[in-house]
């Protein structure tokens, strides 16, 4: 099955929507949230272009796979750095391919605007994700992720 890789549109969001199911379904600080993950996904895709991509992976006319990221300021770096977000292919579409061309054309789209550094989150537990994350060339760092959720 050919895959191919485009920037995502609003027509997308259905499907996009179901894939945040399936990653938030294995992650445990997350819960899915229709609604919620359909206002995010239409705040990335509004304007997306400079400072935020999002992209979709494609087979046989159907929406398999996305990967985001959003450009940062890095003081340490003096530069732009990327913040890889969502990042999963549909479960029946895994070991084809669509993932490692999902991340390849979100750090081509970043070093395209001069990003030095990129990063994402990784659930702990997630130990295809890490692995996969390991074999595209990505590490750990010493640094933990910190987060308060009740700022609204």
């Amino acid at each position: 099955m050919n895959i191919t890789i485009r920037n995502a549109e609003f027509e997308d969001l259905e499907a996009m929507i179901g894939l945040l199911d399936e990653l938030f379904a294995i992650e445990a600080d997350f819960v899915a949230d229709k609604a919620k993950q359909e206002k995010g996904l239409k705040l990335m895709l509004d304007g997306c272009g400079k400072h935020r991509c999002v992209k979709v992976a494609e087979a046989g006319g159907k929406v398999i796979g996305m990967c985001s990221a959003q450009l940062l300021v890095s003081t340490a770096e003096g530069a732009y750095s990327a913040l890889v977000e969502d990042m999963v292919v549909s479960q029946s579409m895994r070991g084809r391919g669509a993932g490692t061309m999902l991340l390849n054309a979100v750090v081509e789209w970043s070093r395209l605007r001069g990003v030095t550094r990129m990063q994402l989150l990784a659930d702990k537990n997630n130990k295809p994700a890490l692995s996969f994350y390991g074999k595209q060339g990505w590490s750990g760092t010493k640094l933990i992720c910190l987060r308060k959720a009740d700022v609204s």
